[in-house]
């Protein structure tokens, strides 16, 4: 299920601890796209390919610009931009906001806020924060957790034991991200980020026992908020008419929006430790990613083996 996102602009200025100075009447609008602008273009007059949708940030610079331009002008310049409705207005810690500026931002609506800190940091605060806001998202049903750094989505049929595996993995010092239902969302090519739904937050669903605080029974440590999704686990019964991968030689993904992520499937039997199994994949899919591939190492042994028999067979 994908979701078109927006985001009001007060809880933007609460994230980023901006104080409002003025329009408060359009605290409650909404912002939904992650660009900003800087007004240089537009406080000089230009305001062909001004977009309204986007936050306006003013720096040093774009307040010493308007100081060059008698007060009438700066008046009419502002005037032409924010009668445009942009969803709210940033200034930085540096720079004094004139008077004339609260009183349009006041009669047009739209907030004007005062950061506490320079421009640039507050733009790359701000435009991280919408990416991962705005970012399109979806919804899976399965499990999430931290394993050895490892991001590690648990998938499989309701009941097939995805709770149960995760439970017995936090108790070996593994942290829960989500459980039943995982949110992700793409922060840039190759990045899938996943986390739970607030509600969802640091609980798991047993069955037999019910819900359980994963924090109050095992502490801080179990949980953590969001996580790189780098690996996929499918959890399956065993089917006796498939041929599973011994070897480990054969790649299988799992796709979430345009991105490929390593898959690796799991057969159920009774007497099989999953979590013991789903902690190995995990470590030996961080041994890949560090340049290691057990599966290939043994084939080129076998091979080299091979060879130096047959050199021993003709002498």
């Amino acid at each position: 299920m994908d979701e078109k996102r927006s985001i009001s602009v007060k809880k933007i200025a609460k994230e980023l601890q901006l104080t409002l100075i003025a329009g408060e009447a359009g605290i409650e609008g909404r912002v939904s796209v992650e660009m900003l602008a800087r007004p240089g273009v537009e406080f000089a007059g230009f305001l062909d390919f001004y977009d309204s949708d986007r936050i306006l940030l003013i720096g040093s610079k774009e307040s010493h610009f308007l100081k060059l331009l008698d007060e009438k002008t700066q008046k009419e310049r502002v005037e032409a931009v924010l009668k445009h409705q942009p969803p709210c207005v940033i200034f930085s810690v540096n720079v004094d906001v004139p008077q004339y500026f609260i009183d349009l931002g006041n009669t047009y609506g739209v907030p004007l806020f005062k950061s506490k800190e320079r421009t640039t940091p507050v733009n790359s605060k701000l435009y991280a924060y919408l990416r991962s806001a705005l970012a399109p998202r979806k919804t899976i049903h399965g499990t999430l957790l931290d394993i050895y750094g490892m991001g590690t989505l648990i998938i499989g049929k309701s009941g097939i034991g995805k709770s149960e595996t995760a439970l017995e993995l936090i108790k070996r010092n593994h942290i829960l991200i989500a459980d039943d239902r995982v949110d992700v969302y793409e922060t840039a090519p190759g990045i899938i980020i996943g986390q739970a739904p607030k509600i969802l937050e640091k609980y798991l669903e047993i069955r037999g026992i019910g819900i359980v605080d994963v924090v109050q029974m095992l502490g801080a440590g179990a949980f953590r908020e969001n996580k790189k999704v780098r690996l996929v686990i499918e959890l399956e019964q065993w089917d006796d008419k498939k041929n599973y991968d011994r070897l480990g030689l054969e790649t299988e993904s799992y796709q979430i929006f345009e991105t490929q992520i390593p898959k690796i499937t799991i057969p159920i039997l009774p007497g099989r430790n999953n979590a013991t199994l789903v902690e190995s994949a995990a470590m030996n899919q961080k041994l890949k990613y560090l340049g290691y591939n057990a599966a290939e190492q043994l084939v080129k042994n076998v091979a080299l083996k091979a060879a130096s028999k047959g050199e021993d067979d003709e002498e």
